[in-house]
């Protein structure tokens, strides 16, 4: 494989406005106004949440859409379709650009451990580099899958290696080997969509791709296993009670692992499954359940803090519709709350969805988020594309509800353009959240009985990779 080596641009100004909950191009003050409320770029929000500060793209970024984020002491690394961005966050009120690294290559999901950096391209490309250009997933020379970078020096990253994946790398999750494979990162792969006429993408496609990385010697990276989880075919997908779609299994979307109790579940497009990956080179479904009444696109998951709860969402409209309205309603375009017992079970509980209608011209669905570790409630932040960052409380599984929110108004009130937030995800203190065109914004959490959060300090998140949070 033909490697590039890059280099990393330092922004020549990071504009990081000290914004106190109010935002940029405010009209107003926007507190405790929200959806339908909201004017252009106005911002929107509770008054449990500040809005600290918006670093907006720059350079060849400006005009791509921003993607995941993962986090290591006092750094943010954002991912961008046309690479990624190296913050420092160690004052949340003014990050820091310390690099942007051109990459091309939709979604660019990104995660971190010691001193690498994974990267996941799932666009067909011309080669494995970081100069590469799009090309037909029909031409067998075309490439798409995992990229590995030294990031060392946070300043200048290098590229390492490729892994090429079947049908690419939408999204990965990383299980940090132990025992006999301590020393060994494993991604696990998600990918979906295969078509006959794409000889790296081929049906059925029932697999997740598993990228074993020896850190010490990242050059040896490789595939070591295609486990088939849905041996029977999966969800054949169709039409439901409602008259809505939902999608047929053909592979997954994402991952999250849980390393400290050997679980992990996958949003398998018309599956939510659980996993048992004790041996991470061959993981076991323990668990499926499917909802054709309600989910259209099985899109990601969540446990709770002691592994007894898991939020799944429902990516109804692949991101780029506008589903938070009373014509789609409360349970379509949301997230489902399943109970987990200690079999492994997972047993359905209630539906939750942000309490706010957008307009009909505002992409909106449930999207990535992460826990806010406070000890005894199950507290979630998360992104809701234009719908914006919602908090939100599930302790009750019956019943949760909303305690914060931020969000911009639409971009535009007459024609249905995409934006808004793709992660939010707490960290030490703060919620980083990254806009698919507005950049990196940076929350407070002002509701007092959230507080005790703040003394959860990590050394490192990649949120489809769940620490056990040591709350007080």
């Amino acid at each position: 494989m033909r490697l590039t080596r890059l280099v990393a641009v330092a922004a020549a100004a990071t504009l990081a406005t000290t914004l106190g909950g109010i935002g940029i191009a405010v009209a107003g003050d926007g507190r405790d106004k929200s959806g339908t409320q909201l004017g252009v770029d106005e911002i929107g929000y509770s008054r449990t949440v500040q809005h600290l500060s918006n670093t907006p793209p720059v350079g060849s970024f400006a005009g791509s859409t921003g993607s995941d984020i993962a986090f290591q002491d006092h750094y943010a690394f954002a991912g961008n379709y046309n690479g990624f961005v190296i913050y420092d966050i160690s004052n949340p009120k003014r990050p820091r650009t310390v690099a942007q690294v051109s990459c091309p290559g939709s979604q660019n999901d990104v995660t971190v451990n010691g001193n690498l950096l994974y990267l996941s391209t799932d666009s067909s490309r011309s080669d494995d580099s970081c100069s590469s250009t799009t090309a037909s997933a029909t031409e067998k020379s075309s490439w798409e899958g995992i990229k590995i970078f030294d990031i060392k020096n946070k300043s200048a990253p290098r590229y390492l290696k490729a892994v090429e994946t079947k049908c690419g790398s939408h999204t990965h999750s990383l299980l940090p080997g132990k025992g006999k494979n301590k020393g060994n990162d494993y991604l696990y792969v998600s990918s979906y969509s295969p078509n006959a006429t794409f000889p790296d993408c081929q049906p059925p496609h029932d697999i997740i791709s598993i990228v074993e990385v020896p850190t010490k010697n990242p050059a040896a990276s490789r595939v070591v296993a295609t486990p088939n989880l849905f041996p029977d075919g999966g969800n054949p997908g169709g039409t439901g009670p409602t008259g809505a779609g939902y999608s047929a299994t053909t592979g997954c979307h994402d991952i999250t692992v849980y390393p400290k109790k050997d679980l992990a579940a996958g949003a398998c497009m018309g599956d939510g499954i659980i996993m048992d990956v004790k041996d991470p080179k061959a993981p076991t479904v323990i668990e499926r359940v499917s909802d054709t009444e309600n989910f259209a696109f099985w899109h990601s998951a969540t446990f709770n803090n002691d592994a007894t709860k898991v939020v799944f969402t429902d990516e109804l409209g692949g991101g780029g519709a506008a589903t938070c309205n009373t014509t789609v309603g409360p349970t379509r375009g949301a997230n489902a709350i399943y109970d987990l017992s200690k079999r492994n079970k997972l047993t359905f509980k209630s539906y939750y969805k942000i309490p706010r209608n957008q307009f009909d011209t505002e992409n909106c669905v449930a999207h990535n988020g992460s826990l806010v570790p406070v000890k005894g409630r199950d507290v979630m932040v998360q992104s809701w594309y234009q719908g914006g960052t919602s908090v939100w409380d599930f302790t009750d599984s019956e019943n949760p509800k909303e305690i914060g929110y931020f969000e911009r108004g639409p971009i535009s009130k007459t024609t249905l353009v995409g934006g808004g937030t793709w992660s939010s995800y707490y960290y030490n203190g703060f919620v980083y959240s990254n806009d698919l065109v507005k950049g990196f914004d940076v929350l407070k959490l002002k509701d007092t009985s959230l507080k005790p959060a703040e003394s959860v300090h990590l050394d490192q998140l990649n949120p489809q990779s769940q620490p056990v949070y040591r709350t007080r």
